[in-house]
C-alpha cells in the first residue's frame, strides 16, 4: 500500500516487518534496527549479500551515542553541520548493534535523514531504523514511491509516499581511521564541502570483498538494459548502429538514427537538477524495451564527479 499515513508505517515496523520510507536521497527499505528477524528480512527481500553493511537512521544527532562509541570530535562537528541531511558517518558501534547491520565489523554507518515524514516516523518509534535503498540489490535506486512498488509490489505492506526525492542520489559516506576522516562513498554532499571543515580527506571508495560501507562494490545502481558510459555519445551511437538506443545526456539532446529516447538531466546545465533527475531518467530508459542505453559522462567536478561514480558502477565496458 502506498500511503502518507505515518501511524500505519509505525504499526508495521513495531511488528518487526518492513516498510519503505522516503528520504531526501533515495527511498529506503526500513526495519527495526534492534530486531534480528527484521534485519534478515531486509537482506532476503533485497537479495543483498550479508557482507554489505546497512545504514542506521536516527531521529537526531542527539541519539548518536545510543548506538556509537568513542566518537571523534570531527564526526560530531560534521553531524552538527550536515544533519539532518545526506551525510552518513561510520563510527565504532555499541554492542546493541547487530553484526548483521555491520557485516561483522566493529563500525556502524549512521545518518539522520532530512525528510519530514521519515523524521516524524522516527520520532514516534522506540528504535532506530536500518534502511538500505528500497530496490533489489545492484539495481537502480528508487526516487519515488512508484519505483519501490514496481520493485516489490504487495511484498511491502506499507510504502510511505514522500514524493520525489529532493537530492536523488545517495548520501556521502565518511569513515574514520585514527580519528582521521576517509571518504567511503561519493554522494549528495560534495567532498569539497566536507573538506572545508575537516581539511583534505583520503578516499577509499572501492572495496569488492570487504566493504566498509554501502556503495563500494564495482557493480551497482544498474539498469537491466545494457548501459555504457562515454564522453563521445555520437561515436557510441554509431557503434551500435541498428540497435534501439536510449540516450542519457547532461543538457544537450542528441538526435540520430536508432535513437528512440532522449533523457536530458538538466537543460540549464545545473548539476543539482541533474542529480535529482538521474535515477528517475534511468528508470524511464530501462522500462522502454531498448537494446542499449548510452550515458554521457558528466563534468568531472562537484556532483558531476558523484554522478560519474554512480554511472561507472552501473555501466559496462565495451569489449
Amino acid at each position: 500500500m502506498i500511503t502518507t499515513n505515518i501511524n500505519k508505517a509505525k504499526k508495521v515496523l513495531e511488528k518487526n516487518k518492513l516498510v519503505a520510507i522516503p528520504t531526501e536521497t533515495v527511498y529506503g527499505l526500513a526495519g527495526n534496527a534492534y530486531n534480528e528477524s527484521a534485519l534478515v528480512d531486509i537482506f532476503k527481500l533485497k537479495n543483498r549479500p550479508f557482507y554489505n553493511p546497512l545504514i542506521v537512521h536516527l531521529h537526531s544527532a542527539s541519539r548518536i551515542s545510543d548506538v556509537a562509541l568513542n566518537i571523534p570530535e570531527s564526526a560530531m562537528v560534521l553531524a552538527e553541520k550536515f544533519w539532518p541531511g545526506p551525510l552518513t558517518l561510520v563510527l565504532e558501534k555499541k554492542s546493541n548493534i547487530s553484526d548483521l547491520i555491520t557485516a561483522g565489523k566493529e563500525t556502524v554507518a549512521l545518518r539522520v535523514p532530512n525528510h519530514p515524514l521519515t523524521l516524524s516516523l522516527l520520532e514516534k518509534l522506540d528504535f532506530p531504523l536500518a534502511a538500505p535503498s528500497a530496490n533489489p540489490f545492484g539495481s537502480i535506486s528508487p526516487t519515488n514511491a512508484n519505483h519501490v512498488f514496481n520493485y516489490f509490489g504487495e511484498k511491502l505492506e506499507v510504502i510511505l509516499d514522500g514524493g520525489e526525492c529532493e537530492k536523488g542520489i545517495e548520501s556521502t559516506i565518511i569513515g574514520f581511521e585514527n580519528n582521521q576522516p576517509i571518504l567511503y562513498r561519493h554522494g549528495s554532499i560534495i567532498l569539497e564541502e566536507i573538506e572545508k571543515i575537516t581539511g583534505e580527506i583520503r578516499s577509499i571508495t572501492n572495496n569488492e570483498k570487504n566493504p566498509n560501507a554501502p556503495g563500494m562494490l564495482s557493480r551497482h545502481y544498474a539498469p537491466n538494459t545494457d548501459t555504457y558510459l562515454t564522453k563521445n555519445v555520437v561515436e557510441l551511437v554509431n557503434h551500435f548502429k541498428g540497435k534501439k538506443i536510449g540516450i542519457l545526456v547532461f543538457k544537450n539532446p542528441i538526435n540520430g538514427k536508432g535513437i528512440l529516447q532522449n533523457e536530458i538531466l538538466s537543460k540549464s546545465g545545473d548539476l543539482n537538477e541533474a542529480a535529482r533527475n538521474l535515477y528517475a531518467a534511468m528508470h524511464r530508459l530501462d522500462q522502454n524495451n531498448l537494446d542499449v542505453i548510452i550515458a554521457e559522462r558528466l563534468p568531472e567536478f562537484g556532483l558531476g564527479k558523484t554522478m560519474n561514480d554512480k554511472l561507472e558502477r552501473a555501466t559496462k565496458k565495451l569489449k
